[in-house]
């Protein structure tokens, strides 16, 4: 077992192989157990089948960023991984189709690409107890909005201003160039909680000559 956060609920994951993926993709061993491998582009653009554990965190991440950013929706990858730091993942449970977007924040030694350990307020987002210690999931990257950062920062916006729903999906609804030192970018968040769905519309208006934010709006649709 990994032993790399000193929080974290420990769990024989390997008594069930992770899921690998249909032929023809290869794999490669480590330790007697076998990981898939498959090309990079995929990687990026399509979702993944993978297995999530859980952590409380550290005080201390690879990627210099703390567990509690994004209201907890966190999560560690492995080291080898084509995962960057401050990348946003969307992760699905595929029993319940429960979503969340979370962003990494640490990366782990041995860990292979269809694994990854959730911050605990991220996997219980999933609607699973952490008693189950394990899941099955859907990892898709997001590289739009890492591209897009002003659909980042609406993002954390947005999630800080509904600390009782999670995030599970986005839309960029427009950009456009209001003068030469004035753009606005818009974006639809659409927002979970256990009782309710909800659709938020963030807007940000900044200059990008200084990438100095001017004003920024978030309402509900």
């Amino acid at each position: 077992m990994y032993h790399y956060y000193p929080f974290t609920r420990h769990v024989n994951a390997y008594t069930n192989p992770f899921p690998v993926y249909p032929e023809p993709y290869p794999c490669y061993q480590t330790e007697n157990m076998y990981y898939p491998t498959y090309p990079y582009n995929l990687e990026r653009q399509q979702p993944i089948s993978g297995q999530a554990t859980w952590t409380e965190g550290g005080q201390v991440t690879k990627c210099n960023q703390p567990w509690s950013s994004n209201e907890y929706m966190t999560v560690a990858v492995g080291e080898n991984t084509p995962y960057q730091c401050g990348q946003t993942l969307k992760v699905t449970n595929p029993t319940n189709q429960r979503e969340v977007l979370v962003t990494v924040v640490d990366q782990v030694k041995g860990f292979p690409p269809n694994k990854i350990n959730l911050h605990r307020k991220a996997f219980e987002a999933l609607g699973v107890s952490p008693d189950m210690g394990v899941i099955n999931v859907q990892i898709t990257p997001q590289p739009q909005l890492e591209e897009e950062k002003w659909g980042k920062y609406l993002l954390e916006v947005t999630q800080t201003a509904y600390p009782n729903f999670k995030v599970t999906d986005y839309n960029s609804v427009e950009k456009t160039s209001v003068s030469s030192n004035r753009t606005r970018e818009v974006y639809d968040f659409k927002l979970q909680s256990p009782q309710e769905s909800l659709v938020v519309r963030g807007t940000v208006l900044y200059n990008p000559n200084t990438d100095r934010v001017i004003s920024f709006d978030i309402k509900e649709m």
